[in-house]
């Protein structure tokens, strides 16, 4: 069932997605060569308990953390702890944030310095292909024209999307339906109304879509071992269009 959120619960989501997009901008700022990913994590978790809400991740299913951290061939679900950033790598952050008893969600992925062009423009493609989605979470389209027009636009460019993890309903629970594939036909599933909250997220791999989880049972990485990037916005499916709640 996809719950469709009042005016009220809306302004909930509104702050805690706010809390969402103000760590990752914090933690872009911190992006520098030598920094350890458990100190990217104490940042967020700082940040977001002193805005008095709490890290979403933290214990969901176990997880240990307060953000999700993964480097280079990483596509999601990247534990924090020792590693230090090397100049060349990317960084994808996935920040969640519980305020009020409603769930904030977003990820964007960073370069550390200077890193290959090739690399860029595939965190470039990826955030133009979450944008191409979001313009696609009109009132009265389906579901899967957003899915669609983030394949499309991926594979246009010569990336492909990870089938294994999808975008999804956000509100009172972390993760709510509807399931948003980053891949499929257009014009099916369930039409778009207003008051719907969607978390969109496309993970955009620069080899093969296919993907592994690692011996600690959260880190997903590329089989192949190329560069895999994310971002993520929570959006609000609003009558006059799509109100992206996670910054811009």
């Amino acid at each position: 069932m996809i719950i469709l959120k009042s005016e009220q619960e809306l302004d909930y989501l509104r702050a805690s997605n706010k809390i969402v997009d103000e760590v990752l901008q914090a933690l872009g700022m911190a992006m520098r060569p030598g920094i350890r990913t458990i100190d990217l994590d104490r940042i967020a978790e700082e940040l977001i308990r002193q805005r008095g809400a709490e890290p979403a991740f933290k214990g969901y299913r176990r997880y240990p953390r307060a953000i999700c951290v993964s480097i280079n061939e990483e596509v999601v679900h990247g534990i924090p702890g020792p590693r230090r950033l090397r100049p060349g790598d990317i960084v994808s952050i996935d920040v969640g944030v519980r305020l009020n008893g409603y769930y904030g969600d977003g990820a964007a992925t960073f370069p550390v310095g200077r890193i290959d062009p090739e690399v860029r423009r595939l965190l470039e493609v990826t955030k133009t292909a979450l944008h191409r989605g979001i313009d696609q979470a009109g009132f009265g389209n389906r579901l899967s024209d957003i899915s669609h027009a983030i394949q499309s636009y991926v594979e246009a460019n010569g990336f492909s999307v990870v089938r294994d993890f999808v975008g999804h309903g956000v509100g009172k629970d972390l993760h709510e339906e509807p399931q948003i594939p980053n891949f499929g036909e257009p014009h099916q599933g369930p039409r778009l109304k207003p008051g719907m909250v969607l978390a969109i997220e496309p993970m955009v791999n620069m080899g093969s879509f296919e993907v592994r989880i690692l011996q600690d049972n959260w880190t997903a990485v590329t089989r192949d071992g190329k560069p895999s990037a994310h971002f993520e916005h929570s959006i609000a499916i609003t009558a006059s269009g799509p109100e992206i709640l996670t910054g811009g």
